[in-house]
Formats: C-alpha cells, sequence, structure tokens
C-alpha cells in the first residue's frame, strides 16, 4: 500500500447504511446480495497500479473493527437500537466478498457478493477508496486540493455575505477528493457557516458534534424486488412498511423514485402521508415533482408546510438556491449537496456507483424519474419491471 490508509474508522460511511441495515438484521437475514461497481464517465483508465493500490486499500478496511467509542456513539442516535450496535460490535468486512480485477483496456470490475446485510456495507467504503485512489496517482493531488481550497472559500463568503440563504446536509461521502478534504469541508461549513445542518458521514459528524443525515437509499427498495412472495409492482409499499414498524415513524423521509415516483404515490396513502415527515428527490424534474408531491399531499388535506422536501440530485449552490426560492413559501426545504462540496476542483468529478445488481440470485434494478440512471444487468428483466409498473399505474389512476 504506497498511499495513506484511506478509510481509518468503519463510521467513515453515510447514516444511511447502518439505517438500512438495522431493517435487514432484524427482518431479512436470509438475504444476499451482488453489487457491481460502474463509472459512468467516458474515457476513464485505472492503471494496474491503482488496482493494486485499491486492493491493498481494501485490505486494509477488512482489518478495521469498530471501537467501544464507535459504538457507543451510534447508540446514542435515537434511532438506532441497542440489539444492532451488540451486531456491530462482532461485525466486520470481509475481503472474501469483494472481488477486485482489470481489464486490459483500463476498465475497472468491482464486484461485492455476499450476505446483503454485511456486503451492503461496502459501497461507501469502496467508493471512497476508488476516487482517492484515482485522484492521488492520475494527477497532481496538491494542485486539485488547491483548487478545491479556493472554490470552498468562494461558497463560504456567498453563504455568509446571503448569497445564499437555504440549508443543507453535506452528502459527499462516495465521490470526495480525498478523506482529509471532506474532514476539512465539514469543519468549516459547521464553523464558519449557518447554513450546513448536517452530514451524512457518521465519523465526521461524530468529530464535530453535527447532526448525522440520512434515511434509505435506493437499493433498500430494490432489494425487495428480490423476494419471491413479493409482487414487483408493489416492492415500494413493502420497503415502507418495514421501515415505519422499524422507526415507529421516526428516521422518516421517503425516496420516492427507486420505480419512479407515480408508482410511489400509489403507495403513499394517508398513513404514509402522515407518518413520514417528508420525501426525498433523486431524479427527474425537480420542479415538476414538488408540485406533484404538493398536490399529493393536499388531495389528503395535509398542509405542505408540515413536510419536507428534501432535494438531492446532482446540486449545486445556485441551483439549490433557485429551488430554495420556489419552494420555501409552499413547504419545508432542504438539500443534500454532495460532489459539488466534497470534490469540486479544476478536474472533472468522476461519476461512479456501486448498485446492487442481485439479490437471492434474481436480478433487481432502479427505474428512477431519469431513464439514464437505471442500472440493470439483465435487460429482459428490466424490461418486465417496466411492464409491471406501467401495468399498475393504469391501472390504478
Amino acid at each position: 500500500m504506497k498511499l495513506q490508509p484511506i478509510v481509518v474508522s468503519l463510521l467513515d460511511t453515510d447514516l444511511y447504511k447502518f439505517n438500512m441495515d438495522q431493517v435487514i438484521f432484524h427482518k431479512h437475514t436470509d438475504l444476499c446480495g451482488q453489487y457491481y461497481f460502474k463509472c459512468r464517465n467516458e474515457n476513464i483508465v485505472f492503471t494496474p497500479e491503482m488496482a493494486q493500490e485499491i486492493s491493498a486499500q481494501v485490505d486494509h478496511l477488512c482489518s478495521l473493527r469498530f471501537t467501544k467509542e464507535e459504538l457507543d456513539y451510534l447508540r446514542s442516535i435515537r434511532f438506532i437500537k441497542n440489539d444492532y450496535v451488540e451486531f456491530l460490535r462482532l461485525w466486520h468486512p470481509i475481503r472474501d466478498y469483494v472481488t477486485i480485477s482489470l481489464s486490459e483496456a483500463g476498465e475497472l470490475s468491482v464486484v461485492v457478493d455476499g450476505p446483503l446485510f454485511s456486503a451492503m456495507q461496502f459501497e461507501i467504503y469502496l467508493l471512497e477508496i476508488i476516487n482517492e485512489v484515482y485522484f492521488r496517482m492520475a494527477y497532481d493531488y496538491e494542485t486539485l486540493r488547491a483548487s478545491a481550497q479556493t472554490r470552498l472559500d468562494a461558497k463560504i463568503r456567498a453563504m455568509n455575505d446571503g448569497v445564499y440563504t437555504f440549508k443543507f446536509a453535506e452528502f459527499g461521502c462516495r465521490r470526495r477528493l480525498s478523506r482529509e478534504w471532506e474532514d476539512e469541508v465539514i469543519r468549516r461549513l459547521s464553523t464558519e457557516t449557518k447554513n450546513c445542518v448536517g452530514t451524512s458521514n457518521v465519523y465526521l459528524a461524530k468529530k464535530y458534534n453535527v447532526t448525522p443525515v440520512g434515511t434509505y437509499a435506493h437499493e433498500f427498495v430494490q432489494m425487495y424486488q428480490g423476494i419471491d412472495s413479493i409482487p414487483l409492482a408493489y416492492t415500494n409499499y413493502y420497503a415502507m412498511k418495514d421501515w415505519y414498524n422499524e422507526y415507529d415513524g421516526d428516521n422518516g423521509t421517503a425516496l420516492t423514485d427507486t420505480v419512479t415516483t407515480d408508482l410511489f404515490l400509489l403507495d403513499f396513502r394517508r398513513s404514509m402521508v402522515n407518518n413520514y415527515t417528508g420525501v426525498r428527490h433523486d431524479s427527474g424534474d425537480p420542479y415538476a415533482w414538488g408540485e406533484k408531491i404538493i398536490a399529493h399531499y393536499r388531495k389528503y388535506g395535509v398542509d405542505p408546510k408540515t413536510k419536507l422536501l428534501l432535494f438531492s440530485d446532482s446540486l449545486d449552490f445556485d441551483r439549490a438556491q433557485k429551488l430554495y426560492e420556489y419552494f420555501c413559501d409552499k413547504t419545508k426545504v432542504s438539500f443534500g449537496i454532495g460532489t459539488f462540496v466534497s470534490n469540486d476542483t479544476c478536474v472533472e468529478a468522476l461519476n461512479i456507483v456501486i448498485k446492487l445488481q442481485y439479490v437471492n440470485g434474481r436480478p433487481v434494478a432502479k427505474l428512477s424519474d431519469t431513464p439514464g440512471k437505471a442500472m440493470c444487468r439483465d435487460k429482459d428483466y428490466l424490461d418486465y419491471l417496466k411492464k409491471s409498473v406501467a401495468f399498475r399505474i393504469n391501472r390504478e389512476k
């Protein structure tokens, strides 16, 4: 390993990994999952040296364990339950679940295959490792760091000068420039501005005494597609039901677009509308989406001003400010902003993902409200899922 360790704590991940894993631990320990890496940028080449470094960093990751102090911190989060924390006392990442290879053309392949409660935890750690290895080895890191510093300085000035008036949480773990840079970002945003209300990074939330933020990701809804007894077009319903039962109405921001927002709204009925504090946008036109959600709340006699719209789709500060000004008098508004604060440099950031593709041997997929975001290794299954969703929407409109 040529670089310093990139992941030094198992808390260095998004909060929603623990949230989702707790539900799986209590309800679905029989599920196994396969995750696949994808880089959406064109003409990105990983070298053999990068692949070797990534592998060495994963070896180090799998040597880590939760400390007592870290477990006590997780236990202090109001909706994390003691039996799950005790499970984490025993849990650790297992190296055998991760396979890393490199094609002759420099295309990186990473596959995670194992029990879902364990395999799912690798996603953020691996993305942090891959991103940092790439940018440290493909560029002059200090040049990138200096440009990130200049841009962060300008953002903080604009927030303090009142150019940006919205509140947001930092969601930048997965595509950050480096561990030390995300640390600097959270330190400065939390101490030099009043705009940043928290971070998805549990390690940095603990370090800087800010709020850890997050609910669940697309993979949580996707995993229900792998359960034989659940019809495909109803997976979102069962996911939300399990979530509500686990958290009893706490930790309640629902993600709408795993199998399209139109289908989500068929299941987001009065009880769910009342039990969830708000919803999160992650694809499609944010203005059309927001108006659709507000209309849905009004349909059930709920004042939209009592609910939260959380926007998190590839945001920069200018886009967030415009959305805030448009919706702030209609509803509660907040934002999750990732790459724009954790990896905004003089070079283009990598658009990398690690997505759940199989559960118990069955393909699963995310449809989203932006067709280009769909990722599925089985075209026939993806077509079948689309038809199942369309059939239910047309039948129940």
